[in-house]
């Protein structure tokens, strides 16, 4: 006997849950992709893109995931020998700066461990001394993925410009936008890049460069620009083809369309308040099983918290017999501690993480906390009572 069967919940921070609207839509033959529907499609596409992450800039649409889009980003924007200042705060942005590696930039880094976010005075230091401006970009994740950890995006900018310094700001928002509030034009952002397996709601081979008219001038003076990730050719298209130098992506476009429509029907600020609620009723439960064993979560301070993705401390080897008694007896697969790996727990088999992004509600996040809370039973994992009670009243008072 398993308690398994039914409807498998993909509880991991991406893919996301696809709603069966947006997979309803991309379940038809393949159309025509010279005239007609599509072209419509894309045309109506671009202005709720620009929406979601509130600029009136320009965005290029890739066959690519997250990977892409940064590589995307990275040619448009420098040339070779360029310098760069890389906040890290979890796996990412060093994962950017090691993928930029074979384009000969001088990528300098400061780490924040796993379990803070970006420290404004040692991004202030960094930039005073580089008295000459040789310092192109600096860029950062708004979330990290692994660590849960939310940067303060407005704080960058606010530094930038009080130091008078000329870098490009340039942010990941793949785990970000469409769950947490982003506001690219109000906060000073010159290049968002994003994709759409997260709070898009779509599958994963969608990466988006969202830039500026500062980033597009220096687009004019890089040497990395190649044929394929060139933005220019996207978004002053003057043949169908040109915004995907190619051949479209046409069911990915027909997803992408339904969930936008669902996004601009919920609206942006509803959007966020809902991620809002559903990440504290997490985060509520999380303290609860702490109280009386080894759960924490990874991130202590609510206000730097992701409101898509909770990476929670388990103990050695608790994360993983969670997650495969989780996902072998109750119908919920909970996200690896990925990137968390340290001295103690080599393989993270001490964390894992929970994703509440994009099409998910108080009912789903209900049933996946009360599935984690049977396995820490059924695992004699120690934990302290009442989580779901604690969850339960943070969403009742929302």
């Amino acid at each position: 006997m398993t308690l398994s069967r039914g409807s498998h919940y993909l509880a991991i921070p991406g893919p996301s849950v696809m709603p069966d609207e947006v997979l309803r839509e991309m379940h038809r033959p393949a159309p025509n992709i010279y005239t007609g529907e599509l072209h419509e499609i894309v045309d109506s596409i671009i202005p709720d893109l620009k929406q979601v992450a509130q600029t009136s800039g320009q965005v290029a649409v890739y066959i690519c995931n997250g990977h892409g889009a940064w590589e995307a980003a990275t040619t448009n924007l420098f040339s070779r020998g360029d310098r760069v200042l890389g906040l890290c705060t979890g796996r990412f942005t060093h994962g950017w700066a090691d993928m930029v590696a074979p384009f000969g930039l001088q990528v300098e880094r400061l780490d924040f461990g796993r379990r803070a976010a970006i420290d404004l005075d040692a991004v202030e230091a960094a930039l005073a001394a580089d008295t000459g401006h040789d310092i192109k970009a600096i860029w950062a994740v708004h979330v990290d993925t692994a660590t849960s950890v939310r940067n303060d995006i407005p704080g960058l900018r606010k530094l930038l410009d009080r130091l008078g310094h000329p870098a490009l700001l340039v942010i990941d928002a793949v785990a970000s936008l469409g769950v947490d509030e982003f506001r690219m034009d109000e906060w000073g952002v010159d290049v968002t890049i994003t994709a759409s397996q997260k709070g898009l709601m779509t599958p994963p081979g969608l990466g988006f460069v969202y830039f500026s008219e500062k980033a597009a001038a220096a687009r004019e003076q890089a040497d990395l620009v190649s044929g394929y990730w060139d933005w220019k050719p996207r978004v002053s298209a003057e043949a169908f083809y040109q915004y995907f130098c190619g051949t479209a992506p046409t069911h990915h476009l027909y997803g992408l369309r339904k969930a936008l429509n669902l996004m601009m029907d919920e609206g942006m600020e509803r959007i966020w308040k809902r991620h809002d609620a559903l990440a504290g009723a997490v985060w509520a439960a999380v303290d609860g099983w702490g109280a009386a064993g080894p759960l924490e979560l990874n991130i202590a301070d609510p206000a730097i918290r992701s409101r898509g993705v909770t990476s929670i401390r388990a103990g050695k080897e608790n994360g993983t017999r969670l997650r495969d008694w989780v996902g072998a007896h109750a119908g919920v697969t909970l996200g690896i501690g990925l990137g968390m790996e340290t001295e103690a727990d080599p393989a993270s088999d001490g964390f894992f993480r929970i994703g509440h992004m994009g099409y998910v509600n108080a009912q789903m996040v209900m049933g996946a906390l009360g599935a984690i809370d049977t396995g820490l039973k059924a695992t004699g994992i120690p934990h302290g009572p009442g989580a779901l009670e604690a969850a339960s009243r943070v969403l009742s008072k929302a």
